[in-house]
């Protein structure tokens, strides 16, 4: 619990000791001159309502001041102010304190449901070691590091930039960032993230970003929007309360004048006998409209939905799941479709080289250089496999030079221009782009990647990439949550899509597709969701690399692969899976029903209880204390109710 909550729940105790206290005196009638003098008590019990309210009184008088009066603070000050005036002291104060522990038990809820999210807080480095050209170490602000600095990571510190481990071995710590308690173990070469902590061993890691761009930075900044974002339901209880508020006030207005008016002119006309004035007084009007007003605060409402949703986002990020606002995870709830990359996403993105056909009075060592050379220097996961295969082939090699221009034509490959040579590598259709015959490899699973130089053709490349693990039970369990159809997208050869989509199940499969007509399919999906002007479920995409990016914004959920994507996937998603783990995806899918059940809880629960308890007010039949029930009374228990997201389902 925060200071400032221990100091809320002291003044509480305090309020509600002598609260307490001055009801036994009162209802004990342990001193006789003020029961006598009922009104002697006023002044005491004046001492907890303020102690308890003097908060609420503030905010009503900030409301009026600055025109928006009609919030849940005037409800209750005029309904205690009315009690008070109905000689119902202890009443009035019931209502206030009660009213405040119901807010300190909110404000300890909210606390709760952020602890998961807070925790990414404690990811952020304090420091950073930079090892300088002369040895020395300097210990500086993360944010400035520059790309192209040695970092020192020592035992137990965090990695305060993304970058790549240069030397040293080690296991790193994740959790934080990714849900998973099982360290990684890390090693020259291999990338790093900013944020995990380091193991046992020292780690020496250059920076390949700054602070501002690193993974540890783009987190806190997704953390920080994801509240800005309400889901529908939020958005309704707002624009519910504003109307509902003044609403209430009139009502209860009305409640306590319309009443008296209606007697005082039936005596006065003489309709009715002047004891009925006896029998009904005024003050019994004014009493039954403050109970009409306490029962009618909304606070079970405004504070228990928003409370759901982000108990939700934050079960989500402790599962290493971020979610950019609420009414995604409201939306990831009624998935219908389910679109997917392929590469990166289903499988690995681990390509290998798996066979070589040169073309005639060609060898393959030859079709394998040229590819190099036009490939150096390239990230693409396809050039490293390339490059990674000439380095690791058993012929004499000539050192690799770094192509003068290279041009990449989106979903067809590769042109390079090193020195006086024009070199083509990529699919068919850029062949035929230059008109180059080839020749392809019947039904072959893996991706063929065409080699030609200068206008001559050399061969092919077939190049594999691993299925996740995950994916084939990710696709089941998407299924067994609700979604009606997996779809997989990819630029890739149809044979390799379809061998692919096969083995998981996938239930429709387009292949050789560009950007572009990714997102044409998107939306032959989305006329499909539609039926008579009415959308009848949601698409999300799944992608990772930077083509992904256009799609990931067009669809009603975009889901980006945190750990292998690309910054613009990453930017246009809605939803980060942090560790790449598509099982994460049903997961999140859970979450978001999960969330929206209890919500749908909290709403009907709260309603069915306000509106009988508001119904036998208006009446008489129910007193102040069955209104403070079914206003903290049900706000508490609506809380309880929300806060079971915190806990793993």
């Amino acid at each position: 619990m925060s200071e400032k909550l221990k100091r809320e729940r002291n003044r509480l105790v305090i309020s509600f000791i002598i609260f307490v206290l001055l009801m036994v005196i009162e209802k004990g009638k342990c001193i006789p001159f003020f029961n006598a003098h009922p009104l002697y008590f006023l002044p005491l019990f004046l001492i907890p309502y303020f102690l308890s309210g003097y908060k609420v009184l503030w905010e009503c008088l900030l409301g009026i001041k600055n025109r928006r009066p009609f919030d849940e603070s005037l409800l209750m000050t005029i309904a205690t102010i009315g009690a008070f005036f109905a000689g119902e002291f202890a009443e009035a104060v019931a209502v206030m304190v009660f009213y405040q522990i119901g807010e300190l038990f909110q404000g300890y809820a909210v606390g709760r449901s952020r602890a998961s999210i807070k925790e990414l807080m404690n990811i952020v480095p304090e420091y950073a070691n930079v090892e300088r050209e002369d040895g020395s170490v300097e210990t500086i602000d993360p944010d400035e590091v520059e790309i192209g600095d040695v970092l020192l990571i020592k035992p137990g510190e965090k990695v305060p930039v993304d970058g790549v481990v240069k030397s040293g071995e080690s296991m790193v710590n994740t959790a934080a960032l990714t849900g998973e308690s099982v360290p990684r173990s890390v090693k020259p070469g291999e990338s790093i993230i900013s944020g995990c902590i380091n193991g046992e061993g020292l780690l020496r890691i250059e920076a390949t970003k700054c602070f501002e761009d690193s993974t540890v930075s783009k987190i806190l900044e997704l953390v920080e929007e994801a509240s800005e974002k309400k889901s529908r339901t939020e958005n309704f209880i707002t624009r519910f309360a504003k109307v509902y508020t003044p609403i209430v006030v009139f009502s209860a207005l009305a409640l306590a004048v319309v009443p008296n008016l209606f007697l005082l002119v039936g005596v006065l006309l003489r309709v009715f006998p002047a004891e009925v004035w006896e029998l009904h007084p005024p003050m019994v009007w004014l009493y039954r409209a403050c109970t009409f007003l306490v029962v009618s605060c909304p606070c079970a409402l405004v504070i228990s939905v928003p409370l759901s949703f982000f108990g939700g986002i934050g079960a989500a990020s402790r599962e290493g799941i971020l979610v950019k606002g609420s009414n995604y995870l409201e939306l990831v709830s009624k998935l219908a479709v389910l679109v997917t990359d392929k590469t990166g996403t289903l499988t690995k993105g681990n390509f290998v080289v798996e066979k070589i056909y040169p073309a005639e009075g060609i060898t393959e060592e030859e079709v394998l250089s040229v590819a190099a050379e036009a490939e150096n220097g390239s990230t693409h996961p396809i050039a490293k496999s390339i490059l990674q295969a000439y380095q690791e082939g058993n012929f004499l090699k000539v050192e690799l030079l770094i192509p003068d221009k290279t041009e990449n034509r989106s979903g067809k490959g590769l042109i390079a221009k090193v020195g006086e040579k024009e070199i083509l590598v990529g699919s068919g259709r850029l062949m035929e782009d230059f008109r180059i015959s080839y020749t392809d490899v019947e039904d072959s699973a893996a991706t063929v990647c065409h080699v030609a130089r200068d206008g001559q053709y050399l061969g092919k490349i077939c190049i594999a990439d691993e299925i996740k693990e995950s994916s084939k039970e990710a696709i089941l369990k998407m299924k067994m949550e609700g979604v009606k159809q997996v779809v997989m997208l990819t630029g890739d050869s149809k044979p390799v899509a379809e061998e692919v989509g096969r083995i998981l199940a996938v239930d429709q499969v387009y292949s050789e597709l560009l950007p572009a007509g990714k997102v044409e399919k998107v939306e032959e999906l989305f006329r499909g969701l539609t039926e008579n002007g009415q959308q009848k479920g949601y698409l999300a995409f799944v992608g990772d690399g930077i083509n992904d990016a256009p799609v990931l914004s067009r669809s009603d959920v975009g889901i980006a692969m945190g750990g292998m994507g690309s910054d613009a996937a990453i930017e246009a998603a809605d939803i980060v899976i942090m560790d790449d783990d598509l099982g994460k995806i049903p997961r999140i899918i859970a979450i978001g029903k999960r969330t929206v059940r209890i919500a749908t809880e909290n709403i009907v629960f709260a309603l069915t209880v306000k509106i009988l308890v508001l119904l036998l007010s208006a009446l008489g039949l129910a007193n102040m204390w069955a209104a403070v029930f079914a206003d903290v009374g049900v706000t508490v228990l609506c809380i309880i109710n929300a806060m079971r997201l915190l806990k793993k389902a």
